[in-house]
C-alpha cells in the first residue's frame, strides 16, 4: 500500500470515528461530562417557593422536563414513579419541572394528583429550563450526578426498564 493510500485510509478512519461520536452523543447514548446548569423553578405550593438545582446538591438526581400537554410525557411518568419509589431510600432524587404555561398550577396539580406523583413537581412558567439545558423537546431526562455532570440524557423512556436502573445505578458509584 502506497503512502498516499496509507494517508487517505487514516483520514477515513478518522471522519468515520468522529461521525459515530457524535451520533452517540447527538442520541443521548454517550455520557456527558458536563455540569448541570443552575437551574430555578417554582414550587406548587401557596404561596410557590423556588428550587434549584443547589437544592439536590449531593445526590444522584434524575431531572425531568415535561409538560401536562404532552402525551409521551403522561405514558413516561408511572415508570418515574415506580423507579423513584424503589430508589428514594437509596438517595436518590427526581423532579419533574413542567414547562407548561404561567396560571396552570391547577392543571400540574391535577396532573400529580392523578398520576400518584411523590416526588418533586416544580413549575417553569417562561420555560427557562429550555434554554439552560440542551432540551430538544419533552419529555426530555437528565441524569446528573451527585457531583453535578449531567451522565446522561434520554427521552420518554420506560424508567423502570432493566436498562434504565442500571443507569440509574451509575449514578451510585462514584468516580475513583
Amino acid at each position: 500500500m502506497t503512502l498516499r493510500w496509507r494517508r487517505w485510509l487514516a483520514v477515513a478512519v478518522v471522519l468515520v470515528a468522529i461521525a459515530a461520536a457524535f451520533r452517540l452523543v447527538g442520541s443521548g447514548w454517550a455520557p456527558s461530562v458536563s455540569l448541570a446548569p443552575r437551574f430555578v423553578a417554582q414550587t406548587l405550593s401557596t404561596p410557590a417557593e423556588m428550587r434549584s438545582l443547589d437544592d439536590y446538591k449531593g445526590a444522584p438526581l434524575l431531572m425531568n422536563v415535561w409538560a401536562t400537554w404532552c402525551d409521551p410525557c403522561r405514558e413516561e411518568m408511572p415508570s418515574l414513579e415506580r423507579l423513584y419509589r424503589e430508589y428514594r431510600e437509596r438517595g436518590l432524587r427526581v423532579v419533574a419541572i413542567s414547562i407548561d404555561d404561567g396560571g396552570q398550577a391547577d392543571l400540574i396539580n391535577e396532573f400529580v394528583s392523578e398520576h400518584g406523583l411523590t416526588f418533586d413537581v416544580l413549575h417553569d412558567p417562561k420555560s427557562a429550563i429550555m434554554r439552560q439545558y440542551p432540551v430538544r423537546g419533552v419529555p426530555q431526562t437528565f441524569l446528573i450526578s451527585r457531583d453535578g455532570e449531567i451522565r446522561a440524557t434520554r427521552y420518554a423512556e420506560d424508567w423502570y426498564s432493566a436498562a434504565n436502573r442500571a443507569l440509574v445505578d451509575s449514578l451510585f458509584v462514584r468516580d475513583r
